[in-house]
């Protein structure tokens, strides 16, 4: 019992990139700003995405750069993110970019 316990404690560590602000043991589905700007308009949106599975593989690349690209956008109005995990199995973090 003991041992499941201290690799479960372990092994929920890895999911913290899921949310800055707070993650549920069991499941966490949330979305939140991060920062906005004084530009205005934003009529184009792009994503990054990084996924762990198990705590043990984790890839993507979730940089606010790296989401603008992808829509070509140069001028940032706003940025969220959205986590997503269930236990220690799986998570995902998306920054979505809104702008010009």
């Amino acid at each position: 019992m003991v041992v499941v316990f201290v690799s479960v404690a372990f092994l929920t560590g890895c999911s913290a990139v899921v949310s800055p602000v707070s993650n549920g043991f069991l499941f966490t589905n949330i979305s939140a700003p991060v920062g906005a700007t004084s530009n205005e308009g934003s009529s184009k949106m792009g994503t990054g995405t990084c996924v762990s599975v198990l705590g043990f593989v984790a890839v993507g690349d979730a940089s606010i750069d790296s989401a603008a690209k992808s829509a070509r956008i140069t001028k940032i109005h706003h940025v969220d993110y959205d986590g997503f995990s269930v236990l220690f199995l799986y998570s995902s973090f998306t920054v979505k970019v809104y702008g010009e």
